[in-house]
């Protein structure tokens, strides 16, 4: 499988949350239900802080 996995710290909530590089649906918050991330047909658009890249392929 071709992407990375991102640790992704929400902007409102501090909440921090594993999010796959390429997602294609978009992935809110567990805690609070900010939009973390967003599909573009590629790379999806990170809306949070990048805390670390937890799996590099």
């Amino acid at each position: 499988m071709a992407g990375d996995f991102h640790r992704v710290a929400c902007g409102d909530c501090e909440n921090e949350q594993v999010v796959f590089g390429k997602a294609s649906s978009t992935v809110s918050c567990a805690v609070c239900g900010t939009t973390l991330s967003t599909p573009t047909g590629g790379e999806a658009e990170l809306h949070g802080e990048i805390v670390e890249t937890v799996e590099a392929r």
